[in-house]
């Protein structure tokens, strides 16, 4: 019984059905109330910076293992005092690793991020064990690397087995339609809306959720792991261009266009660790997650 925080969620989602699909069985916590069942697995309402509200979830169920997916930064901003908003977030992180001990977990895998290597110079792969600068340009990615130095430290110090995803640029179906930091969602929402979209042409890691979630429950299942920290993305860059391409290959009538680029891309995650160690390889080329993409919205979907 796997306890998904954030179960709920984009990555959350895609998640528990590759757990699913690989026999497991879920409980979702979710922070906010809701009276939706889910087909993925029971729904919980649990407030991680409530420890009680964690082991509240360990008295219903036998846990097994935690895949732990729900913010643990104080973001996005608010009015609240910086230091006390830290100091919360901080604090749910160490209620899910104070659970995992409590109940003897067999694993804990926490989300980082691509974003960890902002600042690392150089054209190859980004692999896991290249030295990451201790400054960062974001909150995001600021925590995340406090949180990998952390689960390295209690790892040892308590003996739990935790695992750090460093996730890439993921999308399809359930992700945002626009994203901040990458046009590919954009770009498949206009088409099938069948209205006009410009985007500057660019390069990004791209990894479609469905690869991402069977990514993580394979980390999640793999009987031994090598090391503690794994990227989780496709290996390889994808442009707007690629992605634009493969949409009017399908939808010819799309009003699709891109403006030049000149910015270097970054370097693609290195991911043979994750392949070495879980057997994962992408399932889904550029053509296959554009056409599942389109034809998950011209389904009714509206994300």
């Amino acid at each position: 019984m796997i306890l998904i925080t954030g179960g709920l969620g984009f990555i959350g989602s895609h998640t528990a059905q590759a757990l699913l699909d690989l026999g497991e069985s879920c409980v979702l916590a979710q922070r906010r109330p809701t009276a939706e069942p889910s087909d993925l697995g029971e729904v919980v309402q649990v407030d991680i910076t409530d420890l009680d509200s964690l082991r509240a979830v360990g008295d219903r169920h036998k846990i097994t293992g935690i895949v732990h997916l729900a913010g643990s930064m104080p973001w996005p901003p608010s009015q609240d005092d910086p230091i006390e908003a830290s100091r919360r977030a901080l604090g749910g992180l160490f209620n899910v690793l104070q659970v995992a001990q409590d109940w003897g977990v067999s694993r804990v895998g926490l989300a980082s991020t691509i974003g960890v290597y902002a600042g690392v110079a150089g054209d190859a792969p980004l692999a896991e064990d290249l030295p990451l600068p201790l400054t960062a340009p974001h909150v995001i990615p600021a925590f995340k690397k406090i949180g990998e130095l952390l689960a390295d430290h209690l790892a040892g110090a308590a003996g739990l087995d935790i695992v750090n995803y460093r996730i890439g640029a993921i999308w399809g179906p359930l992700g945002h339609p626009a994203d901040p930091f990458f046009a590919a969602p954009q770009l498949v929402h206009a088409a099938a809306a069948g209205t006009p979209f410009t985007a500057a042409d660019g390069a990004i890691d791209l990894c479609y959720a469905k690869d991402c979630g069977r990514a993580l429950a394979l980390l999640q299942l793999s009987d031994r792991l090598q090391h503690r920290t794994y990227n989780v993305s496709a290996g390889r860059l994808t442009s707007n261009a690629d992605v634009v391409a493969a949409l009017r290959a399908i939808a010819p009538e799309s009003q699709l266009s891109l403006t030049p680029n000149t910015d270097t891309p970054r370097p693609p995650l290195d991911i043979t660790r994750l392949r070495t160690d879980t057997g994962y390889s992408p399932a889904y080329d550029t053509e296959r997650a554009v056409a599942d993409y389109l034809t998950w919205l011209r389904a009714g979907n509206l994300r």
